[in-house]
C-alpha cells in the first residue's frame, strides 16, 4: 500500500481519540540544542487532512490492526475495514518531512494492539527513539501507553515523550467487561501509577532525566454504557487524586460500528460539554466532586445550566458574595466569574471600592453575576425568588412537525 493511502487510513482511524494537547510542556527549541523542532507552552490544534493542511500535530495510529474486539471502536477486530500499518522508519521519516514543510509541530501517536501489548509498545518506542536520536527532533511527542505492556517500556516511553496517556475508556469495570471483554481497568491503573511515580521522581530531582514533562492524561467515552455523570466524575476525581493526571478528556460516543450493545442515537454533545465544565471546576475552581453533584438529578448534570450556576442556585445561602471583601476562593464560586476575572477584580479593588460600572469595564457578564454578589452600589433582592432559575434557562425552541411532542422544563 502506498504511503499516502496508509496515512489516509491511519489518520482517520485516530480521530476518535480526543486526549491530545501539548499544554504544560516547557519551551524547548533547536537554537540551543541543535537538531530541529521546538515546543511551545500553548496547546496545539489536532485537526488533520491527508494533504497536511491546517494542522499542528500529526495525529495518527501506527497500525489499525487490533486483536481486541471493543464494541465501541472502529478498529475492533470484527469490523470489516481496510487494515494497514506504518513501519517505525516510515512514520519517523513522515513526521520529519511534515515538520520541514511547516505542516506540524509534533506527533501524537497511538496504535491498535497488533500481536501483543509489548510488541506494539516497542514499535511505538522505535518511532520516538528514531525521532529523538537519529533525526534530532525536539518538537512535541505524545505517546499512548499500551496497558499491560512491560513496565520497562513505560519507563523508556517517558524519556522520549513530552506527554503520556493511558485511556481508561469507560469509567467502570462492569462497562468495560461488557463492551471491551479483552480489557480491564487494573492494567491501566497500574500503568498510571508507574507514570505518576516516575514523573514525581523526575520533578523532585533536577539532575534526573526528564520524564514526560507534560504529565499524563486519559480519555473516557461518554454515553457508550449506562454510566451516569456522577459515575464518570467520581472516576475522574479519583484519577486526579491518585495519579496526578494533567487532564481527563471526555469524548461523546459516536456509533461508528453497529452493535446491539450500543446506543444508536446522536452523540451526547451537551452532556460532554457539561462534563468538561464540571472537570474545569474540579481542576481550577476548588470544587469537590460531591459538591458539583449536589445540582445533579438522578446522577446526571443539569443539561440546561452550567454546573457552577446549578451549584449556586442549590446553595443560595452562600450568597451574596461581597466583591470588595470576599476571599479569592469565594469569588471563584460566583457564577460568571472565571479565574482571570477574579484576578482582575482582586487587582482593581486594591485601588477603589468596586461598583457595577467597574464590573462592566472588567468585562464581567453582569446578568449572570449580579444576582449573586453585592457591590458598593448594588445589593441583590431576588436570591430567594423561586423563579430565579428560570431566568438563566435557554430560550424555548419551537418544535417542528417532525419532533416528538413532549413537555420541556423551559418551554
Amino acid at each position: 500500500m502506498e504511503l499516502r493511502q496508509k496515512l489516509s487510513i491511519l489518520a482517520d482511524a485516530a480521530k476518535y481519540d480526543a486526549s491530545c494537547a501539548s499544554s504544560g510542556v516547557a519551551p524547548r527549541g533547536s537554537s540551543d540544542l541543535g537538531g530541529l523542532g521546538a515546543t511551545a507552552p500553548l496547546g496545539v490544534c489536532h485537526s488533520f487532512t491527508p494533504d497536511g493542511r491546517c494542522i499542528s500535530l500529526l495525529k495518527v495510529l501506527l497500525t489499525n490492526h487490533c486483536v481486541y474486539d471493543c464494541s465501541y471502536c472502529v478498529n475492533r477486530a470484527s469490523n470489516n475495514t481496510p487494515r494497514t500499518a506504518f513501519t517505525p522508519n516510515e512514520l519517523a521519516d513522515l513526521t520529519i518531512e511534515f515538520y520541514r514543510r511547516n505542516y506540524i509541530e509534533g506527533l501524537f501517536l497511538s496504535s491498535g494492539i497488533s500481536g501483543s501489548p509489548d510488541a506494539t509498545m516497542e514499535r511505538m518506542l522505535r518511532v520516538a527513539r528514531s525521532l529523538r536520536r537519529e533525526h534530532g527532533f525536539h518538537g512535541y511527542i505524545h505517546l499512548k501507553v499500551i496497558a499491560g505492556c512491560d513496565p520497562r517500556l513505560v519507563a523508556l516511553a517517558g524519556l522520549y515523550a513530552d506527554r503520556l496517556s493511558a485511556n481508561v475508556e469507560l469509567p467502570t469495570e462492569d462497562g468495560l467487561r461488557r463492551l471491551a471483554p479483552d480489557k480491564s481497568l487494573a492494567p491501566v491503573h497500574a500503568a498510571m501509577g508507574r507514570m505518576a511515580e516516575a514523573i514525581a521522581e523526575s520533578r523532585a530531582e533536577p539532575r534526573a532525566p526528564r520524564f514526560a514533562p507534560g504529565g499524563q492524561g486519559t480519555q473516557m467515552i461518554v454515553g457508550a454504557d449506562s454510566g451516569d455523570d456522577a459515575t464518570i466524575l467520581r472516576a475522574s476525581g479519583g484519577l486526579y487524586q491518585s495519579y496526578g493526571l494533567k487532564r481527563v478528556y471526555y469524548s461523546a460516543f459516536m456509533p461508528v460500528v453497529p452493535d446491539s450493545w450500543l446506543p444508536s442515537g446522536p452523540p451526547p454533545l451537551v452532556r460532554e460539554h457539561r462534563l468538561y465544565q464540571a472537570d474545569w471546576l474540579m481542576r481550577f475552581y476548588g470544587f469537590g466532586v460531591e459538591e458539583i453533584l449536589t445540582g445533579a438529578r438522578g446522577g446526571m448534570l443539569d443539561p440546561h445550566l452550567d454546573p457552577k450556576l446549578a451549584w449556586a442556585l442549590a446553595h443560595r445561602d452562600r450568597f451574596p458574595v461581597d466583591v470588595n471583601r470576599a476571599e479569592r476562593a469565594d469569588l471563584l464560586r460566583v457564577p460568571g466569574l472565571g479565574v482571570r476575572s477574579v484576578e482582575r477584580i482582586l487587582d482593581a479593588r486594591r485601588q477603589r471600592s468596586l461598583r457595577s460600572s467597574d464590573m462592566s469595564r472588567l468585562r464581567v457578564p453582569l446578568n449572570r453575576v449580579l444576582p449573586f454578589v453585592c457591590l458598593a452600589d448594588h445589593l441583590p433582592r431576588d436570591l430567594d425568588d423561586p423563579g430565579l432559575r428560570r431566568r438563566f434557562l435557554p430560550p424555548p425552541v419551537q418544535l417542528s412537525l417532525f419532533d416528538q411532542p413532549g413537555r420541556s422544563e423551559h418551554a
